[in-house]
């Protein structure tokens, strides 16, 4: 080393223990952060969408946004896998593939994408549990490109054998891998505890559910629910409103009404119990916990309160299961739980976590416990006001793009809400007090009847399962 680099590394030093010193005396002087004072947010002016309906029915939303030269659109589509027959579990997600990838009656699916790649285009489809959807993105010269694509394969879908098989071999696929993510399996058969195994809000699919779907299958699902009266359409990008209108009616407009005949949604016949259910995966050195029960609707009253509760609970990092079991107890990283609601059947209340196996049982009863509080007593006001405050200051974040404004009218839309239903959340949740959460803590949550499940290893816990009641092993081999 030469003396100048000697004097620079020298200099370097000084210079940074001068600044951490000086750091150092600044943190020393700055106040407590409960003593800083924030002025009160800016008022957020939410976009207002202008929403149309074609002589079709179909059901038109429209925001301009000019910031980059782009046209995007959604489409939901009134059907999804809630409405497949139980021996062809699996039709809604191929029918709708196949729909994309199959092309259409005059261009072949490989045609498409050749035509999408050169453009720089997206054409999408995708199936849901009770809605499915279609998304475009395209610069807005090649909007109505776009748009004609979407029509004519929603109108004049090939479904030809190959894509059919093909996307067969992924439903397959996903099939053979559903027990490798430990996750996935907690998720899939905690609903299956709740809802049933073979309901319609919980089941999946088979080899066999998709083995038995035909061509012919496909072209009766597309031909009972892709009409445009049972759809809704959202466009956001830079356009004219006025022009991108006529757009849309040339290309959506000639689309012709059809009869929409759907089955009705099963009711939720949930009996109140409780239960300990297990599933042995033997390669996992931790286990996957979750617990709970029925949840609510969105339509009822009581959902503002729900969701003040929630960020108590632990949908928050100022939770009671983040600060007392993640952080206090150290018995988990991951912990979560909440009061889940739906549009138009129950969700479902759960509480969960990853932790070792040699605190299983302990994990379990803490989480348990943190129920039990919320049961008990009034929560303080420091709570009170934390939890509304961090709902509330987030609530812009709803609201940072475009799509989810657009996407979120869609749903109110199909579902029957009000097209303000977000600002009733937000006003009723400014309301909620105290007593409100003891309420409804003490009328919705049952700590006494949950259905616990847990996926993992049992050598090696801190106590036998057997000790919080009789345990139902649960077999997820998949059936050949």
């Amino acid at each position: 080393m030469d003396g100048w680099q000697l004097i620079r590394r020298r200099y370097l030093v000084a210079s940074l223990l001068i600044f951490s010193f000086g750091l150092a005396g600044q943190v020393d002087a700055q106040k407590s952060y409960k003593q800083l004072k924030y002025p009160p947010l800016r008022a957020f002016q939410i976009p207002k969408p202008e929403r149309v309906v074609l002589d079709n029915g179909l059901i038109v939303f429209l925001i301009e946004d000019h910031e980059l030269p782009l046209v995007e659109a959604s489409l939901l589509i009134g059907a999804g896998s809630v409405y497949d027959p139980p021996e062809k579990v699996g039709l809604a997600a191929i029918a709708t593939e196949v729909i994309r990838t199959g092309g259409s009656t005059g261009r072949s699916g490989d045609e498409i994408d050749a035509l999408l790649e050169r453009t720089g285009t997206s054409v999408e489809l995708s199936a849901g549990l009770q809605t499915s959807s279609a998304s475009v993105s395209a610069l807005k010269e090649h909007a109505g490109m776009a748009f004609e694509i979407l029509t004519d394969i929603l109108r004049n879908p090939a479904f030809p054998q190959d894509k059919i098989e093909l996307a067969k071999i992924g439903q397959r696929t996903a099939i053979a891998r559903r027990n490798d993510n430990p996750m996935q399996i907690v998720n899939r058969e905690f609903f299956k505890l709740i809802y049933g195994a073979q309901s319609p809000y919980a089941r999946h699919t088979e080899y066999a559910t998709i083995e038995a779907i035909r061509r012919e299958d496909l072209i009766a699902y597309h031909k009972a629910y892709f009409h445009p009266n049972n759809c809704i359409l959202g466009v956001w990008g830079d356009f004219n409103s006025a022009e991108m209108l006529q757009l849309i009616k040339q290309h959506f407009g000639t689309w012709p009404r059809g009869e929409v005949i759907k089955p009705q949604l099963p009711e939720v016949n949930y009996q109140w119990d409780y239960s300990v259910n297990f599933v042995r995966k033997p390669d996992l050195n931790q286990s996957y916990i979750m617990l709970g029960h029925l949840g609510g609707i969105r339509s009822n009253p009581d959902f503002f309160t729900w969701q003040v509760m929630n960020e108590i609970l632990g949908s928050a990092f100022t939770s009671r299961l983040f600060r007392v079991v993640r952080s206090r107890m150290g018995l988990a990283y991951s912990v979560f739980g909440m009061y889940g609601a739906n549009y138009n059947y129950p969700g479902v209340f759960y509480v969960g976590c990853q932790t070792k196996l040699s605190s299983t049982v302990q994990a379990i009863r803490a989480m348990l416990d943190q129920v039990r509080s919320l049961r008990e007593q009034e929560v303080s006001d420091e709570e009170l006001a934390q939890a509304k405050e961090s709902f509330l200051n987030s609530f812009v974040f709803n609201f940072d793009s475009k799509r989810e404004i657009i996407d979120r009218l869609m749903t109110y839309e199909y579902y029957g809400y009000p097209a303000d239903f977000l600002d009733r959340l937000r006003d009723g949740v400014s309301k909620v007090t105290k007593q409100d959460i003891l309420r409804v803590a003490r009328q919705y949550l049952r700590p006494d009847q949950v259905r616990i499940l847990v996926v993992g290893n049992d050598q090696g816990l801190d106590q036998p399962l057997s000790v919080l009641g009789p345990v139902n092993e649960i077999d997820i081999t998949i059936p050949q």
